[in-house]
């Protein structure tokens, strides 16, 4: 298949700030079973502790990526063919589940050897990218309640290219789809807090992905008001505070936005950094796109590697500032290594059926092969988007 290849600058930086975020925060909320103090970064409101609020908003930052990448590569596929529903899902199969199923396959067998309670109910939803479903119930499998994300976007992802395909005028889908979900949202939390609806529709966050996806049709129309809103330098210096707020605990607005806040602030970065000439901060430098590359296994891998880590460690008597250097760093240090054995070895050949079988793909690196140049072409596109070259 005759492919073409798009890298939009940027985005791998934002995936490695926010899975980094969260590999630290769950570092801090694990440092009882390194023998340290839990509570170092103080107590959320219901007394457990607390870590980086980044990380609480990263899952958010990511579904923005995805859903602006996704509905990026797919409106441009359109322009080309009619979408292919069949290859969409290939592709989806090609990417998440190699590392879905052997990740959770090794918890499971953590589980049982260490024994750990298997709810094999739990189990089954895990099998069927349900994971939202016992995390919204309070009933996560060790080891794999962060899967809860990945089961969120592979439902988005069963509607969404059908939705691409079939309505020409997507941005009057969007547009109605988010004002009804936090409408929603805003009349539960008002009216009937707390309630499992309320749960559901902030834990599986569509809207957060369709804010992604509105900022894609924007900027790829081109629309004026947008980019002269989101390619400024002050719209871009207000966004990288609030990251910065997020990441030493000091962002606040409204907590039932939050979320969709932080989502909106995830796509102006994205322009910024796509369009670059009003970027404050380049995140497209080498060792962030090197990050962002290997993301996903950093996403995935994390909670094992600390748990093992942190069998290593706790027998460490110290209860010094050298210890929580020692635990931060080993356990990060380790995700990466581990993450990156991975995509090298294992991803990369699945990665490689992907590209036979994409019309319009990412790179997801800026740095391309001499095979990436012989099996695609790039994607004529006018500046400021780098493409392929």
């Amino acid at each position: 298949m005759n492919s073409r290849t798009v890298y939009l600058p940027g985005l791998n930086g934002l995936r490695a700030i926010a899975a980094l975020a969260v590999v630290i925060t769950h570092i801090t909320f694990d440092l009882e079973s390194f023998n340290l103090d839990p509570f170092i970064l103080g107590t959320n409101k219901n007394g457990m502790p607390r870590g980086i609020d980044l990380a609480g908003f990263g899952v958010s930052i990511f579904f923005a990526i995805s859903g602006f990448l996704i509905t990026f590569l797919l409106q441009n596929e359109k322009e080309v063919q009619p979408i292919n529903i069949k290859n969409f899902y290939l592709r989806r199969i090609l990417r998440i589940w190699p590392l879905y199923y052997l990740y959770l396959s090794i918890a499971i067998l953590t589980i049982l050897v260490f024994g750990f309670d298997l709810n094999i109910k739990s189990l089954f939803l895990y099998l069927f990218f349900a994971a939202n479903i016992p995390y919204i119930l309070y009933i996560p499998l060790k080891f794999v309640t962060h899967y809860w994300s990945l089961g969120v976007e592979e439902q988005f992802y069963l509607f969404w290219p059908w939705v691409n395909k079939k309505i020409n005028r997507i941005i009057l889908f969007i547009v109605p789809a988010i004002v009804i979900l936090i409408g929603i949202k805003l009349f539960l939390h008002f009216f009937y807090p707390h309630s499992i609806i309320e749960r559901i529709i902030h834990i599986t966050r569509f809207h957060c992905m369709l804010i992604g996806a509105l900022g894609a049709i924007l900027y790829k129309q081109k629309n004026k008001f947008f980019l002269k809103f989101a390619d400024n330098k002050l719209s871009q210096a207000i966004s990288l505070a609030i990251i910065l707020a997020l990441i030493i605990n000091k962002f606040h607005i409204a907590s039932v936005l939050d979320n969709e806040i932080v989502s909106a602030v995830t796509v102006v970065l994205i322009i910024g950094q796509i369009n670059i000439k009003n970027r404050m901060l380049n995140l497209d430098s080498d060792v962030l796109d090197f990050l962002g590359k290997i993301s996903y296994g950093i996403y995935v891998y994390h909670p094992l590697v600390i748990f093992f880590v942190s069998k290593v460690l706790s027998g460490m008597e110290t209860q010094s500032i050298y210890k929580y250097i020692i635990v931060y760093s080993s356990s990060t240090v380790a995700t990466v290594l581990i993450s990156y054995l991975s995509y090298e070895y294992i991803e990369k050949y699945f990665l490689r059926l992907k590209r036979n079988i994409s019309v319009i793909h990412s790179s997801g690196t800026k740095h391309y092969t001499q095979e990436d140049y012989d099996k695609s072409q790039p994607l004529p596109v006018t500046t400021p988007m780098k493409a392929g070259s």
